[in-house]
């Protein structure tokens, strides 16, 4: 499902959460939607859901979403934990709900990640520990199959191992069925190799969008004698540097030429990748980080 967002702003009172933003998502891939608290992930992903009416325009396959049932049949967003289903309803019911509103669910599969995650279905939703419940959302998520399926922040109160049987199951159904899936998390380097195209905001704003591979190769770090690394990374954007006695780490952010690298090779400088967190890190710092 393709995401068309033009000049979309959401406001509450007089805070403004998501500021004139504009985006496009080809759709049928796995996008990270990164951006430090408070930066408005959540309210984005609220409009592209429809339960905000936007200041500007969300479109899915070009249909408006708000207000629009046969468009938001289409999507699915589910936040941290089940927070669709009430404390008193046993698991079942919740499964049956996800059943009875989407077209596309696949109970049989739902069934099945119950099990993975150990969820029982007698049990209520409000006896359930809290990566019970965590995991209980991602089961709604990924059974709708929804044609936009969205994870806001919806593994964090998994355990790492319940955490990364979540990416394998991810994966592993996406493969098998393709659709438009964004998650948002903290957990940057957990999901990064499940990351095609990666969107960071901050303060409601867009800040970048890129491929995965194409923004990590647009950083590299470069450590040597201080004064070698100071004239080669003269006139490049710097990120962030570190010494240690006559030792010097630059990150910088830019891909290099052939030539540069040349030059790198003949001032002895040790050239290396940046993780896909520390890129975000430094994109979203309150001064500077801005590209």
């Amino acid at each position: 499902m393709r995401v068309d967002v033009q000049g979309l702003s959401v406001r509450y009172g007089s805070v403004v959460a998501v500021d004139d933003m504009s985006f496009s998502l080809s759709g049928n891939k796995i996008y990270g939607l990164l951006g430090r608290n408070g930066s408005g992930k959540t309210s984005l992903m609220s409009a592209l859901a429809g339960y905000r009416r936007p200041i500007g325009t969300v479109e899915l396959d070009g249909m408006p979403v708000f207000e629009n049932a046969a468009a938001m049949r289409q999507v699915c967003l589910v936040r941290h934990t089940a927070d669709a289903a009430d404390k008193g309803d046993k698991v079942s019911y919740v499964l049956e709900y996800g059943a009875a509103w989407r077209e596309t669910w696949d109970n049989s599969y739902a069934l099945e990640l119950t099990e993975l995650f150990k969820i029982p279905l007698k049990s209520k939703v409000g006896s359930l520990s809290l990566g019970q419940r965590s995991a209980l959302g991602v089961v709604v998520g990924l059974a709708s199959r929804s044609p936009l399926t969205m994870l806001d922040e919806s593994h964090l109160g998994m355990d790492t191992p319940t955490r990364y049987a979540f990416y394998d199951t991810l994966l592993n159904d996406f493969m098998a069925h393709p659709r438009t899936i964004i998650i948002s998390t903290h957990l940057i380097e957990e999901l990064s190799s499940l990351l095609e195209e990666v969107v960071i905001i901050d303060s409601g704003r867009l800040v970048l969008q890129e491929e995965a591979d194409v923004l990590r190769s647009r950083g590299t770090e470069v450590t040597g004698n201080a004064a070698d690394v100071d004239q080669f990374t003269a006139g490049l954007t710097v990120l962030s540097e570190k010494s240690l006695g006559h030792t010097k780490a630059a990150m910088v952010y830019g891909a290099l030429d052939d030539s540069q690298l040349i030059r790198a090779r003949q001032l002895g400088l040790e050239l290396g990748p940046i993780a896909l967190q520390d890129l975000f890190v430094h994109l979203t710092e309150p001064v500077g980080g801005k590209l």
